[in-house]
């Protein structure tokens, strides 16, 4: 931890700790509560960034259990990096006050937009459904499944991006000695989006999400949830016994497809399902081809937040930016993919020093004296990728992909970090060694891959291969649509039009 616990032994989580200075965080004021946790706004001192700041009641710090499931939560989110699920910064502890600091999201929750909303165009169905799926798939490929999705939990902001907020119920594979949730006495989920499998307490899989999900699109759709009652009970019961009101019952205005869809992630067997959330994606996507000629339309506005009290949690502006830039320089089925393609980068400082090292040839990314400071072991792996999301040096991310014993799902997004270090330092080789490992993973990894594949041909441009270039990109481009990272998707533009004026100058220069 940044700051030792002996210096903040006066703070106690049963404190309201606005105003107070926790480490490197200024919490500014109080944003919520829930069961587990109450949320801050704070701002992060050293990255100048405001993050929502999420600290473990009180009556549960003395609990081991309830710890470590706050601890589990925010492993479960941060081995998730991706645009539609908000991210972890960093877990510790700072005297008796357990904390995770999260990216904060400003807009509003699909709750509130509902209420404002009763008659959502098809565009704008479509739109949250696609980027929710992209969550619950990268979940899925994960074994993560989150267990309450809901409105509350789906956050949309200003620019029109989806977020898929609090994996605090969510379950990791294969853990050892796991948490059992109703151990500590927690709902497993909200009834009036739980599957029927959770109901009656069944092991789950991320089918499960699928069906609260579609609860959830039903209730965006129609206005209300399919099932109401007096009782949690009564409500739980009708998920397993009842079938909702058909849809085109309610609203004439949507294609009966869409209707479909929603009514086939409400089955009450989950083999009639989707079984993953890409098969999901598949058939949103078929539905706006046919519907929507395979664009979105221009118009295509974000979500209204106008006189909206924010609490929820607020996205770095360098989105936008950042989608402006992409936008000027994307070919015509980039921009087709607009929205359809996760708006991901890992964090801004890298974004903004990546891309303006190659635009501008400014200095390296990491400095020497950052290259060399050691780099502490710690006790598992998230600790170990969380203290490199710190740091963002070779050393640190290399600890992750060397920590012992190695992660899955850890070790490729260090090796993802260190191919973006290597490639803002000029250091191609490195570069190129590490994305030939990401593109020789499972043909299953079709987004590791491709990211692979994009950091080839942008380091073979750095070192002046052009024609190796062009044939990475060749290779690249089957899987275009599967690379959801913002800052090689802008790395591999620059690629692209270098490669072009090279190859160009060479056709037309005098042969000797």
């Amino acid at each position: 931890m940044s700051t030792p616990a002996d210096q903040n032994g006066d703070i106690s989580p049963e404190d309201d700790l606005s105003g107070r200075q926790l480490g490197d965080y200024r919490l500014l004021r109080r944003l919520g509560s829930g069961a587990m946790a109450v949320v801050y706004l704070a701002e992060q001192s050293s990255l100048k960034r405001q993050v929502a700041f999420k600290v473990l009641r009180g009556e549960f710090v003395d609990d081991e259990t309830y710890v470590r499931r706050f601890n589990r939560e925010a492993e479960a989110a941060a081995a998730l990096v991706h645009a539609n699920i908000v991210q972890i910064h960093e877990i510790g502890r700072i005297g008796r006050v357990y904390f995770i600091a999260q990216e904060y999201v400003q807009g509003q929750n699909l709750r509130s937009w509902i209420t404002r909303n009763e008659k959502p165009s098809l565009p704008l169905v479509l739109s949250i459904m696609c980027q929710v799926s992209a969550a619950l798939a990268k979940a899925g490929t994960r074994g993560i499944v989150h267990r309450d999705i809901k409105p509350e939990n789906i956050l949309l902001t200003h620019s029109g991006e989806v977020k898929v907020a609090d994996f605090g119920l969510a379950r990791l594979p294969s853990q050892g000695d796991p948490v059992e949730l109703t151990q500590v006495g927690v709902t497993l989920g909200t009834p009036l989006y739980m599957s029927p499998e959770q109901v009656e307490g069944k092991p789950l899989d991320p089918r499960s999400d699928i069906y609260s999900f579609g609860v959830t699109c039903y209730h965006m759709i129609a206005g209300s949830p399919p099932f109401t009652g007096q009782t949690p009970l009564s409500v739980a019961v009708q998920h397993l016994k009842k079938e909702p009101e058909p849809l085109e019952n309610l609203r004439s205005d949507l294609p009966r497809e869409l209707y479909e869809i929603v009514h086939r992630m409400l089955a009450k067997d989950p083999r009639q399902r989707y079984q993953s959330a890409t098969q999901l994606i598949q058939d949103l996507r078929r539905l706006q081809q046919d519907h929507l000629h395979n664009e979105w339309p221009d118009g295509l506005p974000g979500w209204d937040t106008t006189n909206v009290d924010v609490a929820s949690f607020e996205p770095v502006q360098a989105t936008q930016r950042l989608q402006a830039v992409m936008n000027s320089t994307a070919s015509a089925p980039s921009r087709r993919r607009q929205v359809g393609l996760a708006l991901a980068f890992v964090g801004v400082f890298l974004v903004a020093a990546t891309s303006a090292w190659f635009l501008t040839d400014k200095k390296p990314l990491v400095t020497p004296a950052a290259a060399n400071a050691r780099v502490a072991t710690k006790e598992n792996v998230l600790l170990q990728y969380l203290q490199a999301t710190r740091l963002n040096t070779p050393e640190a991310w290399q600890a992750v992909v060397d920590f012992n014993p190695p992660d899955p799902n850890f070790v490729p997004r260090a090796k993802q970090q260190l191919i973006r270090i290597y490639l803002g330092n000029s250091d191609y080789d490195s570069a190129l060694v590490l994305c030939n490992e990401l593109i020789a993973l499972d043909p299953m990894e079709v987004e590791l891959r491709a990211f692979g594949l994009a950091g080839r041909a942008v380091a073979l441009t750095g070192k002046g291969e052009y024609s190796e270039s062009a044939k990475a990109v060749a290779e690249f481009d089957p899987l275009g649509d599967k690379l959801d990272d913002r800052t090689m998707l802008q790395l591999l533009v620059w690629a692209k039009e270098k490669n072009a004026r090279a190859l160009s100058a060479n056709t037309h220069s005098p042969s000797g």
